[in-house]
């Protein structure tokens, strides 16, 4: 049984299933499942015989987020290193990339997650789906494009509510925002994402790809964004304090230092 974090690719024809897994940590992306799946889609990208992508998490859980426990950066240049792998790399082959991409989320879409489940082309959750742009509990702004891609899908004032108070919704008010695009049962939401794949995959793959590239236009000033402003916040005392709530389950104690 795979106990480590990883990343799997199962080909059914012209489309291929991308299946993140963290056992016990709830398919939180850690540094090695990040550049796992930054490589897997440039791969697929580059595959002419893929025609659509579906991503989707092991088990009962999307992405709960970011593998806190991982950050140990200390100094600007090794935050800015980080971002750059993680949005840089990983968002331009999601975002702007060739193929369509349909994610299907169970259980908990959070922080990094909920910024993956964005920067598909088409999202399918069951109900049992929970989301939640966690960044501000920890003193951050949202990375991973997230301030590219979750405005695209509910509009600025929604976007910018969701990041500042960092409410958890349901799959029912995530398709009213326009978050979500379908509601399946529980357990439907892969199921469902590959139907919905099956009809990207039988589209002009050329045109597929010029529009995703159109669309893209504005993400590189955003992921430049993050860069230059997050490491700003990666050291700051409250990321320090927010870190520490979530180790300890508590409330956090801002003090805008």
């Amino acid at each position: 049984m795979v106990t480590e974090a990883s990343v799997s690719v199962e080909r059914r024809g012209d489309i291929a299933t991308v299946t993140l897994s963290n056992p016990g940590k709830l398919n939180a992306i850690s540094p090695v499942l990040r550049d796992s799946l930054t490589e897997t889609f440039r791969n697929l990208n580059d595959d002419s015989s893929c025609r659509a992508i579906v991503l989707t998490g092991a088990g009962d859980n999307f992405s709960a987020g970011a593998d806190v426990g991982a950050w140990n950066e200390t100094e600007v240049r090794q935050c800015r290193a980080r971002l750059r792998r993680g949005a840089t790399m990983l968002m331009r082959e999601m975002i702007a990339g060739a193929k369509p991409r349909v994610a299907a989320g169970e259980g908990y879409a959070f922080g990094a997650g909920l910024a993956l489940a964005c920067a598909a082309d088409y999202v399918v959750a069951s109900e049992a789906a929970k989301f939640c742009c966690a960044f501000t509990k920890v003193g951050f702004i949202p990375d991973m494009a997230l301030m590219f891609s979750l405005p695209n899908r509910v509009g600025p004032t929604k976007a910018k509510q969701l990041i500042a108070l960092a409410e958890t919704i349901d799959a029912q008010r995530a398709e009213r925002l326009g978050l979500v695009d379908d509601v399946t049962p529980a357990g439907g939401a892969l199921i469902a994402a590959e139907a919905v794949a099956r009809r990207f995959a039988d589209g002009p793959p050329l045109a597929f790809d010029i529009m995703k590239s159109v669309f893209a236009r504005g993400l590189e000033a955003m992921i430049q964004a993050e860069l230059d402003l997050q490491p700003i916040l990666w050291l700051s005392e409250d990321h320090v304090e927010g870190k520490a709530a979530v180790r300890e389950k508590r409330k956090p104690r801002f003090s805008g230092k």
